[in-house]
């Protein structure tokens, strides 16, 4: 429900929505006469949420302290993505590949295979790092 595309698949669902498919609705009605409709679009708390679902749900990033962990949900059809992820004064240039033929995970680091699905964030001044 929270992604409010999902409301505009059909002429029905636009008309029970009501408010902009392209903008999270910080509510989305539950009760008679309104069930299914959306309120308070362009709520500043909505963007946060987004964020979030996209970061931490389907691209899996979590910050745990001073590691991130990698627990993607993708697609099939997503073969990769890239994304550039600064720790303080560090940047870390991150691929995630899908690869089946790998039975799970594998996370390196600079090229060195590390156990686990985390990678510890230091920080060094100008420095970048890959994954």
């Amino acid at each position: 429900m929270i992604n409010p595309v999902n409301h505009a698949t059909s002429q029905q669902g636009v008309a029970t929505y009501k408010v902009e498919p392209y903008v999270i609705a910080a509510d989305v009605y539950a009760l008679s006469p309104h069930i299914g409709r959306g309120g308070w679009t362009w709520y500043t708390g909505s963007a946060g949420w987004m964020y979030r679902l996209v970061i931490e749900s389907l691209l899996g990033l979590r910050l745990e302290v001073d590691k991130l962990r990698f627990e993607p949900c993708l697609p099939a059809d997503w073969k990769s993505f890239n994304l550039h992820y600064r720790y303080r004064e560090t940047v870390y240039h991150i691929t995630i590949l899908q690869m089946s033929d790998v039975g799970g995970m594998r996370v390196t680091l600079d090229g060195v295979p590390l156990d686990g699905t985390a990678i510890p964030l230091v920080t060094i001044a100008g420095s970048t790092r890959s994954r």
